[in-house]
This record gives structure tokens, C-alpha cells and sequence, in this order.
């Protein structure tokens, strides 16, 4: 084995030591936050319990034709959530309506981190007149009230789970490009980027080698905020009539006020999915606040 070939090798592998051990450091800096801790322990249920609901429950209980009670019928030992409009049992349709609500939650975001990470780049490293044009792309996308475009977008295009995903994720990037553009701004006068444009680097290279590892864990912080947001955006639109002709926590509130189970006092159609998304929200937001403690330390005495 030459030089060469040991120098590559003990270069790879001091890389992947650094990388092992900036990962120990963050989670421990994460692991002394109890509030993430507490939030990620439910999300990781509340994930484990809509990736196993073929087992929990089987798909054939969401049929009306196989509803096992009475409509209505309170929270019982039979029924621990009661039953629906239909006489189906609520905890099932609590189960299986996490995989919609979590599916479209998570996958909306993605889309959304993803646009925004990319124009918030563009809008940050291009100059002159390209660099205006992309700000006042993401300007209109800000000012534009977002459910009220998700809506339009819904009708358009149809009900189905992917359109509630694009409507959501189309309408929610502008506010992560304008933090990325800002911290954009802010590592392009930052001395090792300066070193590599004076070594010859093109921007794109600086971009993706320097600026993108810099901009990432502010990225994650946002992303596990930005999945609760969209779960109640979801939560919203289906409550509206546009889903995606699934259950999920937002079409089982649509059902019961649709049922007039409010004014019935049929509490348990309500407060079930309710609860969930608050609780799942929650969780995410904690996760959001103590990443956000590991991006930046600082935040860790507040």
C-alpha cells in the first residue's frame, strides 16, 4: 500500500472519528434538555404505534359495515375511546389515522425543507438582479396567506394525500428561505469560505462544501417544528372537506362536528383526535426547542 493510499485511509477514518464524536457531543448536549427527551420518547411511540397498526388493528375495522357497536356509545371496557357516528370504536381510528396525519405531517415538511433550503441558498449566494428575483419569489409566497392557497390548491388538483401534501408543502417554505438566506449571508464572510474563493473555488462548490454543512442543523432545529405545524395545517384542510379520502385525526373532527357531535355532547369524537394532535405537536415542538438548544448553546441557560 503506497503513501498515497494510507494518507486517504487515515484521513477517512480520522473524519469519521470527528464525525462520531460531534454526534456523542450533540446528544448529550440534547440528553440535558428533559423536555426533548420527554417529546421524543412519545413521538417515538406515538410513530411505533401507526407503524404497527396492520398488527394493533386490522384495516377491516375502518369499514362501517364491520362497525362492532352501537353509534355513539360512550368510552367503555369494550369501546376505551367509544364508538363513532357509525358504531365503529375510536381507538382504532386513532391508531390507523397517526399513519395518515404522521405520513402527510412529515412528508409535507420534507418538501417544504427542501424548497426552502434551496431558494433560501439561491437567494443568499446569487448577487445583483438573479438574487432579486428569487427574494421576491419568496416574498410573495410569505405575504400570500398560505391555508387559504392550500385550499385553492386542494380543489384544483383534487382530494387525495398527495395533493394535501403538495398544498401544505408548497405554502409553507418562504419562512424557512428567508432564515436560510439570512444564515447564508452571515457564513459567506466567514474566514475558511473567504480562504476557499481565494484558493480558486467556484461558488458552487463553496455552496455545497462550505455554506450547506453550515446551514443543516439549523435545517433539522426547523424541521421537527415545522412537522407539527404541518400536521395541524393537515388537520385543518381535512377538517374543511379536503383530504385524502383516508381517515386521519383531522377527518375524524371533521366527522364528528359533521355528525353534531359537539352539540350532542358526544365529547369522545372530539377530545380523542384532538388530543392527539396536541400531544404529537407538542412533542415535536419540544424536540424542535432543545435541537435548537444544541445548535446554539447559548440558548442553553434560558
Amino acid at each position: 500500500m503506497d503513501t498515497a493510499t494510507v494518507s486517504t485511509t487515515s484521513a477517512s477514518a480520522l473524519a469519521r472519528k470527528r464525525r462520531a464524536d460531534a454526534f456523542r457531543a450533540n446528544w448529550r448536549a440534547f440528553a440535558k434538555q428533559p423536555g426533548g427527551i420527554i417529546g421524543l420518547i412519545v413521538l417515538i411511540i406515538v410513530l411505533g404505534l401507526a407503524a404497527c397498526a396492520p398488527l394493533i388493528a386490522d384495516v377491516s375495522v375502518l369499514d362501517p359495515t364491520n362497525a362492532q357497536g352501537r353509534p355513539f356509545e360512550s368510552p367503555s371496557s369494550t369501546f376505551p375511546l367509544g364508538t363513532d357516528y357509525l358504531g365503529r370504536s375510536v381507538l382504532p381510528l386513532l391508531i390507523w389515522g397517526a399513519r395518515t396525519s404522521l405520513t402527510v405531517g412529515i412528508a409535507a415538511t420534507l418538501m417544504s425543507m427542501i424548497i426552502g433550503t434551496l431558494m433560501g441558498l439561491l437567494a443568499g449566494t446569487l448577487h445583483g438582479w438573479r438574487s432579486a428575483i428569487v427574494m421576491r419569489v419568496i416574498d410573495f409566497f410569505l405575504i400570500i396567506p398560505g391555508l387559504v392557497l392550500a385550499i385553492v390548491l386542494g380543489a384544483v388538483l383534487g382530494s387525495s394525500t398527495f395533493t394535501i401534501v403538495v398544498a401544505i408543502g408548497v405554502t409553507s417554505w418562504a419562512g424557512t428561505a428567508r432564515m436560510i438566506r439570512a444564515q447564508t449571508l452571515s457564513l459567506e464572510n466567514r474566514g475558511y469560505v473567504e480562504r476557499a474563493r481565494a484558493l480558486g473555488a467556484s461558488q458552487t462548490h463553496i455552496t455545497w462544501r462550505h455554506i450547506l454543512p453550515g446551514v443543516m442543523p439549523l435545517v433539522l432545529a426547523n424541521t421537527s417544528l415545522a412537522v407539527g405545524v404541518a400536521i395541524i395545517s393537515e388537520a385543518t384542510l381535512a377538517f374543511l372537506g379536503i383530504n385524502g379520502g383516508g381517515i386521519s385525526w383531522g377527518t375524524m373532527l371533521q366527522q364528528a362536528m359533521g355528525s353534531g357531535a359537539a352539540v350532542a355532547g358526544f365529547w369522545w369524537l372530539i377530545v380523542s383526535p384532538g388530543a392527539a394532535i396536541l400531544i404529537v405537536v407538542l412533542s415535536f415542538t419540544l424536540v424542535s426547542r432543545a435541537l435548537e438548544t444544541v445548535v446554539n448553546p447559548t440558548l442553553g441557560g434560558r
